[in-house]
């Protein structure tokens, strides 16, 4: 067989009806050009411009070389010489590039072993279309696959490079292919994108400066963590015994894949640590969607979840993605599922135990690949006798269940999420406010904070809006908070002096900003006493103190 005789409808073989296609006996593929310009483009953005031509030459070379391989023992050919000679052919018929060689008349001193025209190349193409013009050549998987079929060919590395490239504004690209022998130290960093350890050199660079970025990102975290106070709680979770027994239980939870159910008053911050559970798994990588349930009419409750198609109800003019699907990869927060009607229960449940959905209007079922973890401030047991709410449902949402204690229950955090919160409100708004006073710094240990986290948060942004100095006095507290006194205590909330003593004790500290010997001052006892105190503090809440 002669290379001329190469035909593109006996070298493609595939089913009328679709399914695999064979070129030269091999498996092969249709891909779409613009599709493979957009990858260029992502691989440029992603490695940079020496990465992805790497990236690219290696992968034309493997392609060229094994190109090589099949098409030597698919024909009975004439001579070696026609095989070693169709990879321009084989560029022509695969639709990559029109290959023209270049014929001189009479010997030509250093004439290269190959030359010739690429005429409509696609990568030049895709190139300008995506990237735009260049100031080198771009046709690097044109290159690889010259330069891995002639090495086979030849039996020795052959290198194929670009003198001219439409890429770069030629008119024209034209390619010249020498062994590396012959090729002069004026290419030589051209010819390390052939290579192996080139490819290794530049992706180790990129792995390099991410690398440099995730440290420059952890220490940017850790200054704001300081700004925020090197003593408050980290996620906005709080310090107190009993939310380290939350952070603890969540961080284990996060490391599996099941629903979970997280309970307590409303502003306890349930979707907080929600968000906590989620950035601590291996989904943290996918979106986090959340819901409030109760906020969304019952009418409209379904589509929201689910999605949607064109024309499956007044108004619905166009499809839409539901949440189920836009958490795709990641978690689904539902909040206040308590209020859901028991109409949607049931859908709910089929979705998590079939982990498929459908559309409204729609008749086939979606896959989902959806973690969810849902709130509520309900007694969902007694909502189960009341008949609200499904026992199956329960169950199912409730392979785990993590309940927040209100934040009267956890007097240690207060000071601590206040603080937190006073810097965030601070920087936001620009406002040059460090502080409590040890009388604000008391009044807010003294309110019942009905309205939990949340009622804080919002009570130490508007105290930052309206303070006069640096420093929250109590008159810019809001007036239920300047005017709370001592609670009445009853059998049930009874406390020891030296539990008081020692939130009083670490409320003017915080006021304080940490500074010991200002604290001790305001407490008006020595800083031998002050010191001795904290330690044992310290030991009582790592379980080390004596009782």
């Amino acid at each position: 067989m002669r290379l001329e005789e190469l035909d593109l409808r006996e070298l493609l073989q595939f089913e009328p009806k679709g399914g695999i296609l064979r070129f030269a006996g091999q498996r092969a593929l249709l891909l779409d050009a613009v599709a493979l310009g957009l990858l260029r483009k992502q691989l440029i953005d992603t490695l940079g411009l020496a990465g992805a031509r790497a990236l690219l030459t290696r992968f034309g070379y493997a392609l060229g070389r094994r190109t090589a391989e099949t098409l030597k023992d698919s024909f009975p050919w004439d001579s070696p010489d026609e095989w070693r000679r169709a990879g321009g052919r084989l560029h022509r018929l695969q639709g990559l590039v029109i290959f023209e060689p270049i014929h001189r008349e009479g010997p030509v001193e250093n004439a290269p072993f190959a030359e010739g025209l690429w005429n409509e190349s696609f990568e030049a193409e895709q190139h300008l279309l995506h990237i735009g013009l260049s100031e080198e050549p771009v046709c690097w998987t044109l290159c690889g696959f010259a330069s891995g079929y002639l090495s086979y060919g030849q039996g020795r590395p052959m290198y194929c490079i670009e003198e001219r490239c439409r890429g770069k504004g030629d008119a024209t690209c034209v390619m010249v292919g020498r062994p590396r022998e012959e090729w002069g130290e004026e290419v030589a960093a051209q010819l390390v994108y052939f290579e192996k350890d080139g490819l290794d050199e530049t992706l180790s660079r990129v792995t390099q400066a991410l690398k440099n970025t995730e440290r420059t990102l952890r220490a940017k975290k850790r200054e704001l963590a300081r700004t925020e106070g090197e003593e408050g709680p980290k996620d906005s979770l709080g310090k107190s015994p009993a939310m380290r027994r939350v952070r603890d239980l969540a961080e284990r939870v996060a490391q599996v894949d099941s629903t979970v159910l997280i309970t307590g008053e409303s502003g306890v911050g349930k979707e907080v640590l929600a968000r906590f559970i989620h950035e601590r798994s291996v989904r943290a990588a996918g979106p986090f969607v959340a819901i409030n349930c109760g906020a969304v009419p019952e009418n409209l409750l379904e589509s929201e979840l689910f999605g949607h198609t064109r024309g499956s109800f007044t108004g619905a003019t166009q499809d839409r993605t539901g949440l189920f699907e836009a958490a795709q990869g990641g978690t689904l927060f539902l909040d206040e599922l308590g209020e859901v009607p028991l109409s949607m229960q049931v859908k709910i449940l089929r979705a998590l135990q079939e982990r498929e959905i459908r559309r409204v209007g729609e008749n086939t079922h979606r896959s989902v690949d959806v973690r969810v973890l849902a709130a509520t401030n309900k007694d969902l047991t007694a909502e189960i006798r009341a008949g609200r709410f499904r026992q199956d449902l329960y169950y199912r949402l409730r392979v785990v269940e993590i309940r927040i204690p209100p934040l009267r229950e956890r007097h240690d955090d207060i000071l601590a999420l206040a603080r937190m919160f006073l810097a965030r409100s601070a920087s936001r708004l620009q406002r040059k406010v460090s502080g409590l006073s040890p009388e604000a710094a008391n009044q807010l240990l003294r309110h019942p904070w009905p309205g939990n986290v949340r009622e804080l948060e919002n009570t130490l942004e508007r105290a930052v809006v309206l303070t006069q100095g640096n420093c929250i006095e109590v008159q810019d507290l809001p007036d239920e908070i300047r005017g709370a006194v001592t609670p009445v205590y009853t059998p049930d909330n009874l406390r020891s002096l030296e539990e008081v003593e020692r939130d009083y004790i670490l409320a003017v500290l915080e006021a304080m900003g940490g500074n010991k010997l200002k604290a001790a001052e305001k407490l008006k006892i020595g800083t031998s006493t002050l010191f001795r105190k904290l330690k044992q503090y310290q030991g009582a809440s790592d379980g080390t103190g004596s009782t």
